[in-house]
Parts: structure tokens; C-alpha cells; sequence
């Protein structure tokens, strides 16, 4: 007698489903029983406020009660770790199922709400995995967004509270490539670069954020008789236009910019449908100089940018020494306006 092939392909897929789904079930009542245990612990530690060594004397004795029975699980560093994810989020309704108790660890360090609040937000939206919001934790995402949006921005796009519709408002700078195993000192072709790329294009697509998706790659373009190659051409369905990405790894020339403008050009009066927005396009470089982007491109243009790569994490603080940089740019902009403005107003007092 023959037993149907797709009967045993069915209940193969119905023991994997019944086991992640119960693997779910437990780590979130792993994940509530640790912040019982942390509303436990600081309920107690209000009783003996008026001891100011009180919170460490009772994690130090609940541990010792605790561990040699249950394991490492309770050692004084979790133990802190409980009080503490119970006092970040303080409502046991609030906790997300989809989050694991590694999801919620990988939050506990940030003192800033507004950060925390961002990932989460972003993954409700994503479904990342804690190994990817471990990455994009690391790659410092809420960082490099807020170098070019403000925070405010920021947060209502997370929340899906507005849709994007300056590019600049999900376009990084810095790229983040670690993912791509290439040695951050060894010199490589562009080809090299674009081929890591689409070996590793989930990633990649992880990096560009919401909305990406693939389209081609080496692009050709016919121009009488002459071809050109786009290296990779992708859509965002947010923005509803082509992006285009152009590798340089050397320091990004004008040369360079034109090129891209002139491949953003053929997209828009070729490729683009009457309803898409213009196609936007990024030069992802080793090295730029913003001067020369900024006088190279016209006023107020919102389709060109350039894009430094790197090919390791960036520390928090070279990132928070970029925003710094960018404020200061921002005020010495201001700055040089005023004063125009104030020439202008005393050239026609004197005219008068």
C-alpha cells in the first residue's frame, strides 16, 4: 500500500510548527516569570528604602537562596537584570509576546527611552530576529539616522505614524558593511565590493532599511550605440521610486556624481511609471569631501547623495563626534545667513 508522499511532508510541517510554537510559549513565560520576579524584588526593596545598601544586600542574599537550586539563571547579575527590565517596562501587558527574553536583553542597557522605544518600534515592524537586532544594535541605526533627520522624525517613521518622504529620512551615512567579511585595510575593485554585496544581499537589504527590495544588477543602458551599467538598481516601495547605487571605492570625484545623474536621468524619463516618485540615486564611497557633493550638485536637490561605506562597527562615540560635527556645520550655515542678512540690512540703511 502507498502512503502519500505529501501526508508525510504535512505532518513533518505540523511537528516543526507545533515545536517553534511551543518553543514560543515557553520563552514567553520565561520572559513573564522574570519580570515577576523583578516586580518582586523591587516591591521588597521599597520596604527597606530607609537602607541605602538595602537593594544590594537582598539581590546578594536572594541569590545565594537561589542559585545553587536553579542555576546560573539567578545569579546577582540576572537578578539585577530582572529588577531592571520590570522597571523599564512596568506593565506585564505591555510585553510583546513576539520578543524573546534575548530581544529584551539586548534593550535593557539603553538609558535613553527614545532609543529603546525606536527598536522596538522597528522590530514590531521587521520581525527581526535578536541576532539581527543585535547587528543593527551594534551598527549604532539609531545613530546614523539621527545624523541627518531629527528625532522626532525618526520615531514617527518607526511607528509607521508617517510614511517617509524625504529620502534622507531613511538613507544612511555611514553605510555599515562588516557583514561582507572584507578587511577594512586591504585595498579591492569595485566588482569585489559589488559581488560581496550580492553574495550577501539579505544583509545588505537589512542595512538599507524598510522598504528595499532587489532589482538588478550591472544595469545596461542603451544610449545610441554607446552602453552604460548601472551596478545595482533597487526599488523602495515607501518612497515608490528606483534607487540606484553606484560603488566608488576610491574618494568620491564630480566626475563620479555626474555619472549617477546622468543614470538617475535615463530612470526618470525611461524606466519611471507616471505614479512613481523621481528615482533616487546613492554613491556609496570609500571617502567624499560634502563641499565638493554640495557645490557639484544644484541647490536644494533631493535625488543625489553620497554615502561613505565602512566595513567595520562604528563605537558610539564616532558617531556621536559626527553628529557634533554636523550640528556645528549646521550652526556656522546659520551663522554665515544672519550675517547676510544683517549686510543686507545695513547696505540699505546706508542707501537711504
Amino acid at each position: 500500500m502507498l502512503i502519500s508522499q505529501n501526508m508525510i511532508t504535512d505532518v513533518k510541517l505540523i511537528i516543526h510548527q507545533s515545536r517553534e510554537q511551543a518553543i514560543r510559549v515557553v520563552d514567553h513565560q520565561r520572559t513573564l516569570m522574570y519580570w515577576h520576579i523583578g516586580k518582586r524584588i523591587f516591591e521588597e526593596e521599597q520596604l527597606g528604602q530607609e537602607r541605602a545598601d538595602y537593594g544590594s544586600y537582598l539581590i546578594r542574599y536572594l541569590s545565594e537562596q537561589l542559585q545553587p537550586e536553579f542555576g546560573s539563571g539567578f545569579s546577582r547579575r540576572q537578578l539585577e537584570r530582572y529588577r531592571q527590565f520590570f522597571r523599564l517596562f512596568p506593565i506585564a501587558s505591555a510585553l510583546r509576546t513576539q520578543l524573546s527574553w534575548t530581544h529584551y536583553k539586548l534593550l535593557l542597557p539603553f538609558e535613553n527611552a527614545d532609543k529603546r522605544e525606536y527598536y522596538l518600534a522597528e522590530y514590531a515592524k521587521n520581525n527581526w530576529s535578536s541576532r539581527q537586532l543585535e547587528r543593527q544594535i551594534n551598527s549604532q541605526l539609531y545613530e546614523r539616522l539621527l545624523l541627518s533627520n531629527d528625532k522626532d522624525s525618526v520615531l514617527a517613521v518607526a511607528r509607521n505614524q508617517q510614511y517617509p518622504i524625504d529620502p534622507k529620512e531613511i538613507i544612511k551615512d555611514p553605510m555599515i558593511l562588516e557583514f561582507l567579511g572584507l578587511k577594512r585595510e586591504t585595498a579591492y575593485y569595485e566588482k569585489d565590493l559589488e559581488q560581496a554585496i550580492i553574495s550577501n544581499l539579505q544583509d545588505f537589504l537589512l542595512e538599507m532599511g524598510n522598504g528595499f527590495s532587489f532589482v538588478a544588477r550591472q544595469k545596461r543602458l542603451h544610449l545610441d550605440g554607446d552602453e552604460f551599467f548601472v551596478d545595482l538598481v533597487f526599488y523602495n516601495r515607501l518612497l515608490q521610486c528606483f534607487v540606484l547605487i553606484e560603488i566608488k571605492t576610491h574618494k568620491l570625484t564630480h566626475q563620479d556624481i555626474g555619472q549617477l545623474q546622468m543614470y538617475v536621468n535615463y530612470f526618470d524619463r525611461v524606466e519611471k511609471l507616471r505614479h512613481e516618485n523621481p528615482t533616487i540615486g546613492i554613491l556609496l564611497c570609500a571617502d567624499k569631501n560634502d563641499s565638493m557633493v554640495k557645490f557639484t550638485l544644484p541647490e536644494n536637490q533631493n535625488q543625489i547623495f553620497a554615502s561613505r561605506y565602512q566595513m567595520y562597527l562604528p563605537s558610539e562615540q564616532e558617531l556621536l563626534n559626527e553628529l557634533k560635527q554636523e550640528i556645528e556645520n549646521f550652526e556656522q550655515r546659520e551663522l554665515k545667513v544672519q550675517e547676510k542678512i544683517a549686510e543686507y540690512f545695513y547696505s540699505k540703511r546706508k542707501q537711504s
